[in-house]
């Protein structure tokens, strides 16, 4: 029952991170990198110290007890994570929000599973253990709906640009490079939190109980902060829009930074939830990252549903959509039957 609990709770931050993006459409006045670093400003490093603060008990004493080298690691490869969030938004310029989605996430998900086991020795071991044929062919199976959601959203934009009668700027050539960057360093943010659980294990201690993991978003999600920091105060630069953190045109400067803020908390929110459902996923706790990543897909199409954003998109396109999901549906029943059986 617990498994099953802590698959919910990965439900729940999925569902999150899905719906992060949608303030954006709100905000007026401003470039893309003005709002960006205004969310990731409060998802990145206010959020994880303050929420900290409230559920870690003596965080002082546990930050001074922890090893160092966890901080570290858990901080350069944050940074990594931020790197392949810059990548993931470049990309989707060149080969468009579905194929970006279906390559990175595809990647992520399985290298970031299959990554912290592998470094720490024990993949062979997991593979061996009971129940191991349900999370190896979760895993897999969850790659394939992404996949096939990548190839639904194609088509769709295909469709929309039939309408439309407006060819874009594809280029795979351009985006596929990015994409495959965005997946490998995506990846490595649950790495990140693999290599700072030394820290969460001092939180425990001293009383954190399921809210031990946010103490580890203070180093990982600061270290995807500075990269981001650096890449939007270079495209300020260029593009010189400094200026438009005190003036947004109008009278929707109020407005901007309101929808950063829920982004932020929207954003935020799936780490908060991911902790709460990593510690409950038993022997194979590793497959947080897949579940997390098949839900924040299958979530995120689910929403696009219900906002209408598959509205005049063709039969072939709806059901390849309709497949798909059902993939990704049974990838992560799978993936939870898996875990409860271990």
């Amino acid at each position: 029952m617990e498994v099953i609990n802590g698959v919910l709770y990965h439900a729940v931050g999925a569902s999150s991170a899905a719906l992060c993006y949608t303030p954006q459409k709100k905000v007026n006045g401003w470039a893309w990198q003005t709002y960006w670093l205004a969310q990731a400003l409060v998802c990145w490093l206010i959020l994880p110290v303050i929420v900290s603060f409230l559920t870690i008990p003596q965080l002082m004493t546990v930050l001074q007890q922890a090893p160092s080298s966890a901080m570290y690691k858990s901080f350069l490869l944050g940074m990594a994570y931020g790197i392949g969030g810059t990548a993931f938004g470049i990309a989707i310029r060149y080969v468009g929000f579905s194929l970006t989605y279906a390559i990175a996430v595809g990647i992520s998900c399985v290298l970031g599973t299959l990554l912290p086991p592998l470094v720490n020795g024990t993949l062979d071991d997991a593979l061996k253990s009971n129940g191991s044929i349900y999370i190896v062919g979760g895993v897999v199976m969850g790659a394939i709906g992404i996949g096939l959601c990548g190839m639904a959203g194609r088509s769709k934009e295909k469709d929309i640009e039939r309408i439309k009668n407006n060819a874009g700027q594809f280029s795979l050539a351009k985006g596929l490079p990015l994409c495959l960057l965005a997946g490998v360093l995506s990846a490595l943010y649950g790495f990140s939190l693999d290599q700072g659980q030394p820290i969460a294990e001092v939180a425990a201690q001293y009383g954190a109980g399921n809210f031990q993991g946010n103490v580890i978003y203070i180093f990982s999600n600061s270290g995807a902060f500075v990269t981001t920091l650096l890449y939007c105060l270079y495209l300020h630069n260029k593009d010189k829009t400094l200026y438009q953190y005190a003036n947004a045109g109008g009278n929707g400067l109020g407005l901007n930074y309101l929808m950063s803020i829920l982004t932020g908390f929207l954003w935020y929110g799936q780490f908060f939830f991911y902790g709460l459902g990593h510690v409950r996923m038993g022997e194979y706790k590793f497959t947080s990252w897949a579940i997390h990543m098949i839900m924040l897909v299958l979530f995120s199409n689910i929403a696009g549903l219900i906002l209408k954003e598959w509205n005049g998109c063709s039969r072939r396109t709806r059901i390849l959509l309709l497949i798909a999901l059902l993939v990704l549906i049974a990838a992560v029943l799978i993936l939870t039957y898996g875990n409860n059986i271990s």
